[in-house]
């Protein structure tokens, strides 16, 4: 069997955070393949060192002097060499990125450097292979991740090893300079690691037990999740539950590789696995719950509206052309709702207004704003009758008026819309209603 682990920043951020990392690694022989963050913060009034290396590199491309700055990042991975003992010098490495900053060689070059240093701290510590991801993972010239070329480099470069390190977040152009995934993208270099060695499993070590039924900031003491579908994920990180990056889901899942979120400060608890599909009835009719807050709901009335062929296009044209995307656009005959992120409404509303006048004829337009979304997601839903019921009736109690309710023909998720001061009390209403106080 082979696993691929991953270590985020807050795993890897002191001595003591690494020796926990070595024993979790060491204490299964199949766990083979590491991938390494940057070091995160070491408590609530720390900086991560990806951080330090943007603000170090901000000086030096601005020509100040940057010698202090890099010394306070050399420091903390002083700091880990000294807690463990390592015989292994960063001197050199230090040297040429200072090199290198001074020479601006760019903010994706800065922020790799934090993981390239990790990574080569980690594999010392273990006795595994180190391997540079800017020779392994690939970009196009247009900046887009290039899978082909990757899982050939990946695949030719871990052939023969038993044991490697790959720091995650970076890799490069054909021609040798560093690029970076968007920031958390060492998820996605885990699961890029996973697909090129055909791994049986990918393990994605954090700071939570896996991902939990609602946001921990809202409910108290919500509850883990124990296996959840790709499809579920993708609905709950689309409306900002977190944990893992969701571009991360995809090289695993065409592979059919499952994934295990798991806390490193307590590796005995199961965690949550992600899978494409599975037969386990979910410990709730409901995976879980997320959402966002700060929308606007743009009302379209007009008579005989389900009769104009093409009305629904027109209305969505105004928001096109205009350069706004829409989240959600529940209708009815004479009713259209488009939903818009408010920001990004505000400041293009009158342009937009004005053209879905022009455009559609409409009798009536009315905003409505200071709006919160709630995704309601589950593959157990499909199979339980009332579930919608046992929503309404729980908001109902509450006292949350709901603005707005979209269900996809797939069943596996129900929109809410509410005000955005009843957020809070919406998202706790409905886990009350469907986690039984005994599951608590």
């Amino acid at each position: 069997m082979i696993k691929v682990v991953k270590f985020g920043g807050s795993s890897l951020a002191s001595a003591e955070q690494f020796r926990k990392v070595k024993d979790i690694i060491l204490s299964d022989p199949d766990r083979r393949f590491v991938v390494p963050s940057a070091p995160g913060k070491r408590d609530s009034s720390d900086t991560k060192v990806t951080d330090m290396l943007y603000q170090c590199y901000a000086i030096a491309e601005q020509g100040g002097d940057f010698t202090d700055a890099l010394a306070k990042i050399r420091e903390r991975y002083q700091e880990i060499i000294d807690g463990l003992s390592l015989t292994v010098s960063l001197e050199s490495e230090f040297a040429v990125i200072r090199e290198n900053f001074a020479a601006k060689a760019g903010r994706d070059y800065a922020a790799s450097r934090g993981e390239y240093l990790n990574g080569i701290l980690l594999a010392n510590y273990l006795g595994f292979e180190f391997l540079d991801s800017a020779r392994y993972i690939r970009f196009l010239p247009d900046g887009t991740y290039d899978a082909a070329a990757t899982q050939e480099l990946l695949s030719k470069g871990l052939s023969g090893l038993s044991n490697a390190v790959i720091p995650g977040f970076y890799g490069a152009y054909a021609d040798g300079r560093v690029k970076t995934f968007s920031r958390g993208g060492s998820d996605i270099t885990g699961s890029i690691v996973a697909r090129a060695v055909h791994a049986n499993l990918y393990e994605n070590w954090t700071d939570v037990s896996g991902f939990l039924v609602a946001d921990p900031r809202i409910v108290k003491n919500p509850k883990v999740i124990e296996t959840i579908t790709y499809r579920e994920l993708r609905e709950l990180s689309y409306m900002g539950a977190g944990v893992l990056h969701e571009d991360a889901i995809f090289p695993v899942r065409t592979a059919g590789i499952p994934i295990n979120i798991k806390n490193t400060n307590a590796p005995e608890d199961e965690g949550t696995f992600i899978v494409e599909n599975t037969s386990r009835k979910p410990a709730f009719v409901i995976t879980g719950i997320a959402g966002k807050k700060g929308f606007t709901a743009i009302n379209i009335e007009k008579d005989m509206m389900n009769t104009e062929i093409g009305f629904g296009r027109k209305a969505l044209q105004a928001f096109e052309d205009n350069g706004i995307s829409f989240e959600h656009m529940p209708s009815g005959i004479d009713t259209l709702s488009v939903f818009v992120h408010q920001h990004e409404f505000e400041e293009k509303e009158q342009a937009i207004l004005a053209e879905i006048h022009k455009l559609c004829n409409p009798d009536f337009i009315d905003i409505s704003t200071d709006l919160a979304l709630i995704a309601v997601v589950g593959r157990g839903m499909k199979s339980n009758h009332g579930t919608a019921a046992k929503i309404f009736r729980g908001l109902d109690t509450a006292g949350v008026n709901i603005r707005m309710i979209d269900q996809g023909s797939s069943e596996l998720n129900i929109i809410i819309g509410v005000a955005s001061k009843d957020f809070e009390t919406a998202v706790n209403a409905i886990y009350q209603a469907f986690v039984p106080k005994d599951a608590e």
